[in-house]
């Protein structure tokens, strides 16, 4: 039976979930370059207690910070941002706390939990990516992965970023299921405390010269885009990471790694997205924002 990746140490016999590595995503169509983000809140206090205590994780002793920041003066980090102070994940197949974390109101981002703030997560955003996988849990701070790029191919770096929250700012839940994608093996696994639901056996993933990311992240979004006719009305999931290799897709200024439905499903013939059949889009589909992926090559 597999187990939970905040039971297991090592995450390495484990597979990894990448749908469309290059799927458009705009107000439906997702590549809207004159997208702009929500209003910014003007503070933040971090006075409010969090919702739950952590289920495990990493303790560095890092020292509480109190401090009340301006958000205006912020970026919003969300999947249309580029933020090169921010951190990619230095362990893309390690374990995670098995819980999720949310803004209560918008939080500041923090590269290093000593550091400044380099951005803030709103507690809701457009295109989802405000409830995040915890990675670490410190006793005032988690830290969580992440929507949003540290840079853009080919010069940059467009792996999966990560950053540190105050836990005061943020509530935490328990994550209930995660998502196992084995690129090799072809398959896709639902993972719960039951066990392993196969979701499925085959499916297309991208090409050699636009791959799938693999390692770890999370379902950033989940939406039906009638003007994609090639979905055939299923919807798409969007991932909290994009392409290694396109700057953008189909004219965006983002290439976001999406499940999808698709007439051709299987072998390597994607934009690095995973094509599905209509019974797996369907069912991925049904997963709660912030639902851990992990792809494996």
């Amino acid at each position: 039976m597999s187990r939970a990746p905040w039971i297991v140490t090592a995450l390495a016999a484990l597979g990894g979930v990448a749908l469309v590595a290059a799927v458009a995503l705009a107000p439906p169509p997702y590549a809207e370059a004159t997208l702009a983000p929500a209003d910014p809140v003007a503070s933040v206090a971090s006075a409010t207690e969090a919702a739950a205590a952590p289920a495990s994780g990493v303790v560095i002793g890092a020292p509480e910070n109190s401090t009340i920041y301006d958000v205006a003066t912020l970026t919003q980090i969300d999947v249309w941002s580029v933020t090169p102070a921010m951190p990619v994940d230095d362990d893309p197949f390690g374990p995670l706390t098995g819980e999720l974390a949310q803004p209560l109101v918008a939080a500041p981002i923090f590269a290093d939990p000593t550091g400044e703030p380099i951005g803030y997560l709103p507690r809701e955003a457009a295109y989802g990516g405000t409830t995040v996988p915890v990675i670490a849990h410190d006793t005032h701070w988690v830290k969580v992965m992440l929507a949003g790029r540290q840079g853009v191919p080919p010069e940059g770096n467009a792996a999966q970023t990560v950053g540190w929250l105050r836990a005061a700012d943020v509530e935490l839940r328990p994550v209930a299921e995660y998502v196992e994608v084995q690129l090799a093996a072809h398959t896709i696994d639902i993972i719960t405390d039951a066990g392993a639901e196969r979701v499925a056996d085959d499916f297309a993933w991208g090409k050699p010269a636009t791959p799938t990311p693999v390692g770890r992240t999370f379902v950033m979004w989940t939406t039906v885009v009638p003007e994609f006719a090639y979905t055939q009305g299923h919807p798409l999931t969007y991932l909290g990471v994009q392409s290694p290799a396109m700057a953008g897709f189909d004219g965006g200024e983002a290439a976001v790694t999406a499940f999808h439905y698709y007439k051709v499903r299987s072998g390597d013939v994607s934009f690095g997205c995973i094509y599905l059949d209509a019974a797996a889009t369907d069912r991925v589909a049904q997963l709660p924002p912030g639902t851990p992926v992990i792809i494996h090559p």
